[in-house]
């Protein structure tokens, strides 16, 4: 099969089915696992756990895929992502947690998967802190048939539509239970916009039919060393939009406190490094377009375990191709990430392919190792180190008013950064990563 990329396979699936016409007049259209792998395998088609990694085909034609048992799958204009919401808790009030002392073989330093995260989850007070519960006991996880469930679904253009599921699978990363409830959890450990849905209700509806005790649901997200625990719930059993939050509290197992003084101190200790003309640039490190320092971040933890190339780093963080460059390159700008050539087999068609892959400076493992407070003071000082972030934080530090983005496109303008025609769209990731440095602190200036 020849390797092609998810969207191309899509395209052709689109052209050969007919697709948008048949869901213009249906409403929805049937697509089968044998069809799919015509172009590509379904395991690469049908699994997008955040809106940004869908194909641009979908996401143009507003269409999203769900799955109705193993090896079909239905295509209609669904909504079937949540947004994750801002954090509401400051960093600096964020509930600091012990980890018992005598557990030799947990690296609370190194925490670097899901299964890890859920494991530092487990043996500390974090779970029974936010369920309000005593002994929770993980009694199932991984793979497993979703039984047979009927259920309605929102979508933009038209009203909910019925969808009958019969043994498709879902993949659970851990059920908990004690005294009260049945704990179901999703856990992450890379930061994004919003989730899959079906996530956690296709696991919901599958144990709502197994055990008589209540089920919580519960989503996880352990990034720069701080863990972000949603709990949802749905209001009502057969509705798959009718999703909603219950809580959500943040847990660290580091000292997180950082004080506007110390953001001034770093400010004074940083020396200028440069104005990011980009007429005097040797290496042309593109400005920044990256709005999400917080993925940024969760970039940097993973590359810690292993360099990657583009795909894999679409595939891990959930975006599209081209967000891979932008995030690479705000990690460059930063000095952090760095390319390399390299030589892959490919048991394909057992040949071997230069790739060009992704690492870690030696500033970036640096950083990615430090603890949480010492790396954020590092990562601030490597910001300010380029003259239009040194400028702009300054004023908005001593007047305490965030800078509009017409005061930021004047900076852009005068060191001439970027064309003009990409001064809008970075502007407003200067405000994002300015408004992540104040975030930092117990009051947001800005």
């Amino acid at each position: 099969m020849k390797k092609i990329s998810a969207n191309e396979a899509w395209e052709k699936l689109f052209d050969k089915y007919n697709i948008i016409n048949e869901i213009n007049n249906k409403g929805f259209f049937n697509i089968t696992a044998d069809q799919i792998k015509e172009f590509k395998e379904p395991r690469l088609m049908a699994k997008w756990d955040s809106s940004e990694s869908l194909p641009s085909i979908l996401r143009a034609n507003k269409i999203n895929i769900l799955p109705t048992a193993r090896g079909t799958y239905i295509l209609s204009d669904f909504k079937l992502y949540e947004e994750i919401p801002d954090c509401a808790e400051s960093v600096t009030k964020m509930q600091k947690v012990e980890i018992p002392h005598f557990f030799e073989s947990i690296d609370t330093e190194n925490i670097t998967s899901e299964s890890n995260a859920i494991n530092v989850l487990m043996i500390s007070s974090i779970l029974e802190n936010f369920l309000d519960e005593e002994d929770n006991f993980m009694t199932f996880n991984g793979r497993m048939g979703t039984g047979e469930f009927k259920f309605s679904v929102d979508r933009l253009s038209r009203i909910p539509l019925k969808i009958n599921v019969k043994n498709a699978q879902c993949e659970i990363d851990a059920g908990l239970e004690n005294n009260h409830s049945i704990v179901i959890m999703e856990a992450k450990n890379v930061v994004h916009p919003d989730f899959h849905i079906r996530q956690l209700y296709y696991p919901f509806r599958l144990w709502e039919n197994k055990v008589k005790k209540p089920i919580r649901l519960v989503f996880s997200i352990y990034s720069n060393q701080i863990f972000r625990l949603l709990e949802y719930r749905f209001r009502e059993l057969n509705d798959y939009s009718s999703i909603e939050l219950v809580q959500e509290k943040n847990y660290t197992l580091q000292n997180t406190e950082i004080n506007n003084e110390d953001l001034l101190e770093t400010y004074k200790e940083t020396v200028i490094k440069t104005d990011d003309n980009q007429s005097k640039q040797k290496n042309k490190t593109p400005f920044i377009q990256a709005n999400s320092f917080e993925r940024v971040i969760s970039l940097i933890e993973n590359l810690q375990e292993k360099d990657m190339n583009l795909e894999e780093i679409a595939e891990l963080m959930q975006f599209q191709l081209r967000q891979s460059d932008y995030y690479y390159n705000a990690g460059k700008y930063l000095g952090l990430f760095q390319k390399y050539e390299a030589v892959e087999y490919s048991g394909l068609d057992d040949a071997y392919y230069k790739v060009v892959k992704v690492k870690l400076t030696k500033q970036g493992m640096d950083v990615a190792k430090m603890n949480y407070r010492p790396r954020q003071l590092q990562l601030v000082k490597l910001i300010l180190e380029h003259k239009i972030f040194n400028e702009l934080f300054y004023r908005a530090y001593t007047t305490g008013e965030k800078p509009e983005l017409d005061d930021i496109m004047f900076l852009m303008r005068k060191y001439n950064v970027c064309n003009e025609g990409q001064i809008k769209r970075r502007a407003g990731t200067v405000s994002a990563w300015l408004k992540w440095i104040f975030k930092l602190t117990k009051v947001e200036k800005i």
